[in-house]
């Protein structure tokens, strides 16, 4: 994919959760079972880096387990990240404005003395476009773990699901042809609080599997879970190689 078309769909993408932040917020006050699923894993001592932290449910939950760890999170919507700042009294989660295709610029302001036990990118890659800005962002974020953290990631299966297949669109929509994005790129709709589009890629497991390797991680643990069946997401666990 060139620069010109990832940047487009970055934009898409942006002007999505500028005007839904507050609607997609509003469905985002759980956490998924594959999240709890990690959650029960650490010992709560950890320090967390949430990319894509969104309304900061997870800061949340960390708090209501007791966790000791320092925690930060990051997103580029504001709509988002004002609820995020909305946390239970005596919490010490931090937030931070940052977009994170613009990672290999920014990642300076999320080194930690030691840093990461656990970076984590719930529902975040599947809104990364192009491999090369996706494989950008892993290597950052195999610099900011700890020899042995982990790093923590679910992605949307959205083709598992005959509704939300139902919403996908051309890519005509938005000015684009198939032959300008990459293979398992999709547009779909959103119906909400109003009409809207956004960019998603569907990984398969050997996909990931390859980003992995690229980026100097290995693969630890794999598994499904959340929505109808419990396949509309891929969790994955990798650690540094």
């Amino acid at each position: 994919m060139d620069s010109g078309a990832a940047a487009y769909l970055i934009e898409i993408n942006r002007d999505f959760y500028t005007r839904f932040g507050d609607s997609f917020s509003a469905t985002r006050h759980r956490l998924q079972p594959g999240v709890h699923r990690v959650l029960e894993m650490l010992k709560g001592d950890e320090s967390v880096l949430d990319l894509g932290c969104g309304n900061g449910e997870l800061a949340r939950e960390l708090a209501k387990r007791g966790h000791r760890g320092s925690y930060l999170g990051v997103d580029f919507s504001l709509p988002l990240l004002r609820d995020a700042e909305s946390q239970p009294e005596g919490a010490s989660a931090r937030f931070m404005a940052m977009d994170l295709t613009q990672l290999t610029v920014d990642a300076e302001q999320l080194l930690v003395s030691g840093n990461w036990s656990i970076v984590t990118a719930f529902a975040v890659l599947h809104h990364i476009p192009s491999t090369e800005l996706r494989l950008n962002i892993l290597r950052i974020v195999n610099k900011l773990l700890k020899k042995e953290g982990i790093f923590v990631h679910s992605n949307w299966q959205f083709l598992n699901s005959n509704k939300f297949k139902a919403r996908i669109q051309p890519w005509k929509a938005v000015g684009m042809t198939e032959s300008q994005v990459e293979e398992g790129d999709y547009l779909l709709d959103w119906r909400s609080g109003g009409k809207g589009l956004r960019y998603v890629h569907h990984f398969t497991e050997k996909e990931l599997e390859q980003l992995a390797k690229e980026s100097n991680f290995e693969v630890v643990e794999m598994f499904y879970s959340d929505g109808e069946g419990g396949r509309l997401s891929l969790y994955q666990l990798w650690e540094p190689v």
